[in-house]
């Protein structure tokens, strides 16, 4: 036993010495160390002042929660700002003006690129909701991939996804404090390997159109190849020590965004794709992914009814995080004024200047950039 316990360690520190300068593997490696996190189910909750035992009940009541969550903000900038908010079909003030002169389109995908996506999915047993689990596609990759290709250019080609690739099953886990409190849960969304393997083919083609394009902005540091919170970090200490060797004072605001990712207006982010170079016939498939979607929690071998999502980024899906990137990319535009650098929702505005009495301009353009965040429904500050 000791002979084996010498090992494992000898192998961990190893792993770790081999890491220290890739931050991923080394975390990897951490989270292999540590016993796995034990998530238990809860058997009841309270809703407005009554306790649900009922396994049904209860995951009615964490997916009204988690769905409510978005919406319930989503109505309140919208009571506050209505007479503001851009009418159907206007384009929100900080939407880019088209830079794009080629017309992006989606490309017929190869089966070996296909072969190649189901070869790649993890070992795992826990599915969506169509009960396929990843191992299966694996292991099963060479039969089954020219069948999925035809499925998959079939969608692109006529811009419909189906409904079940469009539904995610939910499982509440626990954060902290008590357990009988929906609100102290965050849901893990489980969606269809099958809708995983779809949207990484048009990930990949849209990201290189981006990529080709240099559409993306610079002050970006999320979910982007070859950035990090290091290069985020990076680029606002080295802004700041730069402005102290020329005497200048640094003032900033750290912005976080509440449900930034959840509460993200559909109509607009089509306009935006459009306006970066998304053709209509593509737009079509972009609008069949965001519309008609729907979730439901799945707890204690209960389903609760499905709801229907009208607003945000699926979670847990490639192409999410990228749809996301473009729904703020233009938010720069907005601060003409001060520097701004973003990872992801998490953002930074800071100005430079040699007097504090200079320090009016710079909230004034915070306040600019607020109500116009609040047009788009998008932010909370």
């Amino acid at each position: 036993m000791h002979k084996t316990k010498m090992a494992k360690a000898h192998y961990f520190n190893e792993n770790l010495n081999n890491n220290i300068s890739n931050p991923r593997n080394f975390w990897r490696t951490i989270s292999n160390i540590q016993a796995p996190p034990v998530h238990s189910q809860p058997a009841a909750v309270k809703v407005n002042n009554q306790t649900l035992q009922h396994p049904l009940d209860v995951a009615n009541a964490f997916n009204d929660y988690f769905v409510g969550c978005a919406t319930t903000l989503i109505a309140k900038l919208g009571n506050d700002m209505q007479s503001e908010r851009p009418h159907a079909g206007q384009a929100p003030p900080t939407v880019q003006s088209p830079c794009i002169r080629q017309e992006f389109s989606f490309r017929p995908v190869p089966v070996s690129v296909v072969t190649k996506l189901l070869r790649k999915q993890k070992m795992k047993y826990q599915t969506g909701p169509d009960q396929i689990p990843a191992m299966l596609l694996k292991i099963s990759a060479p039969a089954i991939a020219n069948p999925v290709a035809t499925l998959i250019n079939e969608s692109l080609a006529t811009g419909y996804i189906p409904k079940l690739w469009k539904t995610a099953r939910v499982v509440p886990i626990h954060k902290s404090g008590d357990s009988t409190l929906v609100s102290n849960y965050r849901p893990i969304s489980l969606l269809p390997v099958m809708s995983k393997v779809l949207e990484k083919c048009v990930y990949t083609q849209l990201r290189d159109y981006y990529q080709y394009w240099n559409y993306l902005t610079p002050d970006q540091s999320g979910f982007r190849p070859n950035h990090s919170t290091t290069t985020a970090l990076l680029k606002v200490c080295n802004d700041i020590q730069a402005g102290m060797e020329q005497g200048n004072l640094t003032g900033a605001i750290f912005l976080d965004f509440a449900k930034a990712f959840d509460t993200v207006d559909h109509g607009i982010l089509l306009e935006k794709l459009k306006n970066s170079g998304i053709g209509d016939r593509t737009l079509t498939w972009f609008q069949s992914y965001v519309s008609d979607r729907s979730q439901y929690v799945s707890i204690s071998g209960s389903s609760s009814l499905p709801l229907p999502v009208t607003c945000g980024v699926p979670q847990g899906s490639i192409l999410g995080p990228l749809l996301f990137t473009i729904f703020i990319n233009d938010l720069p535009n907005v601060c003409k004024a001060s520097t701004v650098h973003m990872y992801a929702d998490d953002t930074d505005l800071y100005q430079q200047t040699k007097s504090p009495a200079a320090g009016g301009r710079a909230a004034r353009t915070i306040h600019r950039g607020r109500k116009v965040d609040q047009k788009q429904t998008l932010f909370k500050y």
